[in-house]
């Protein structure tokens, strides 16, 4: 089963952090708060405009977006665990420069 998300909405599956800090602490999945960065797996055609007219997202499949911690509505589809929320909800999208932030 796919899922397709209508308009201004996006699926996002949540990346996992590590299972382990420097230290070499393992922390149980009870103590973990659950990830606020994600990628889109997809995304809806558009908001859509009082006069009708469609303005695409700026979000697209495949990108990695951090957004809060309360956003938007968990699913479930196949076993697999997504969180569909409007692009308003989203808060950032990471881009890849290609350099370390603070190197010149």
């Amino acid at each position: 089963m796919k899922v397709r998300p209508l308009h201004d909405r996006v699926l996002i599956k949540r990346i996992e952090e590590a299972e382990t800090v420097r230290g070499g602490i393992i922390i149980p999945d009870t103590a973990k708060e659950k990830p606020q960065e994600g990628e889109v797996v997809a995304a809806g055609s558009g908001k859509r405009t009082e006069e009708g007219k469609v303005i695409p997202l700026e979000v697209k499949e495949g990108d990695r977006v951090l957004f809060g911690k309360y956003s938007g509505t968990e699913i479930k589809v196949e076993n697999n665990e997504y969180l569909i929320l409007r692009e308003d909800e989203i808060l950032a999208i990471f881009v890849n420069t290609g350099k370390s932030a603070g190197k010149k």
